[in-house]
């Protein structure tokens, strides 16, 4: 496939490790994709919101929330959370609510519905805003597998020690594509979705596809993990970047140790930090979709960078009977369908836990 027709599907990307070894079902009930959320922060125990943690089953963020604003009593906008996650899941994540601060918080452990229930409350000082969880930690299991175990443990263990393409899954995209495609034809006619939430979706569906052009080419090129001449050095778990003109031993023994990482863009206003070679291969990706890129930088998104490699943490895994069962943990905004992509055939096709 040549760089200019490298965007065209974004649910046919390439994997970095070979052929998956497993073939299995996925997600046959919500119980199959268990998501928990890691804050990384203690709540205040004090302050005039209450931090809930919340468990839901078949039910999506945002409806949470609503029926969360209906029991308080509260605006929707009122209340906050960190990180999206999917419906067709069991997930376990934080919810924050406005709450006098003489009312018990014993009301909030009440508050349930078909698909949802409070786990707990305790005081808060503040909202919580997107983002602002440290990762979410997975427990998957891959049903009716069949697989050679010689070839599985390979695999994990390759999984294990240098990580996996940090794409953006099939999520991203919305159902059948849905994200993307008004995206397109937002670039196309000028003529922006009529709701908010569905201008964001599209917006980041088309941030996605740039980035997983760019990563999907440096995995066919054999460079997804390693640092080109001019690379956009990315540090592991931060936002932050540098630009690379050389890369000297001591870098590359850093890439090594999963301390570094490539980057790719986030496409928007302002140049690529990328210099050389690294935006060599860049540009050229870039070069395939303008009418997407002038969409971004109109709607006045900066520009920022995200690591081409992904880090899966402690990663656990067993084989009972035909059930495969994975455990990992992957920091915000990364998708457990990329590290499924590198284990088993077609997971790329069935969907995503989680999208933050």
């Amino acid at each position: 496939m040549s760089t200019a027709t490298a965007t065209a599907d974004p649910l046919r990307v390439p994997t970095a490790h070979g052929p998956p070894p497993v073939w299995g079902r996925l997600r046959s009930c919500p119980e199959d994709f268990v998501v928990d959320e890691v804050l990384g922060f203690e709540p205040d125990d004090a302050g005039s919101h209450v931090l809930l943690a919340v468990e839901k089953r078949g039910a999506n963020t945002g409806w949470v929330a609503s029926q969360l604003a209906r029991a308080a009593g509260v605006a929707v906008r009122d209340v906050g959370w960190s990180g999206q996650k999917d419906r067709h899941a069991l997930t376990r994540q934080a919810y924050t609510l406005p709450w006098p601060v003489q009312a018990p918080l014993d009301a909030c452990l009440e508050f349930a519905g078909e698909g949802y229930r409070v786990l707990s409350a305790r005081r808060h000082g503040r909202k919580l805003r997107p983002g602002s969880h440290r990762a979410n930690r997975f427990e998957l299991s891959v049903r009716d597998v069949a697989a050679d175990p010689g070839e599985l443990s390979a695999r994990l263990d390759v999984v294990d020690r240098q990580g996996v393409p940090n794409y953006f899954g099939p999520q991203r995209f919305g159902q059948g594509g849905a994200n993307l495609a008004r995206a397109r034809a937002w670039a196309g006619s000028g003529v922006a979705p009529r709701e908010r939430s569905a201008r964001g979706f599209a917006l980041s569906a088309a941030r996605g596809l740039l980035f997983n052009a760019v990563l999907a080419e440096r995995v066919r090129r054999g460079d997804w993990n390693r640092l080109l001449p001019g690379e956009a050095v990315m540090l592991d778990g931060r936002r932050s970047f540098f630009s690379a003109a050389i890369i000297d031993e001591t870098l590359v023994g850093r890439c090594q140790a999963l301390d570094v990482h490539p980057s790719g863009p986030l496409w928007g206003r302002g140049e690529s930090p990328a210099i050389g070679e690294a935006l060599s291969v860049e540009g050229a990706v870039m070069a395939g979709e303008p009418a997407l890129r002038a969409l971004l930088e109109a709607e006045r998104l900066e520009h920022e960078r995200r690591p081409l490699r992904l880090p899966v943490r402690d990663l656990q895994w067993s084989v009972t009977a035909d059930v495969l069962s994975l455990a990992f943990e992957l920091p915000r905004g990364a998708f457990a369908t990329a590290v499924l992509h590198e284990i088993v055939r077609d997971a790329w096709l069935v969907g995503e836990g989680a999208d933050d």
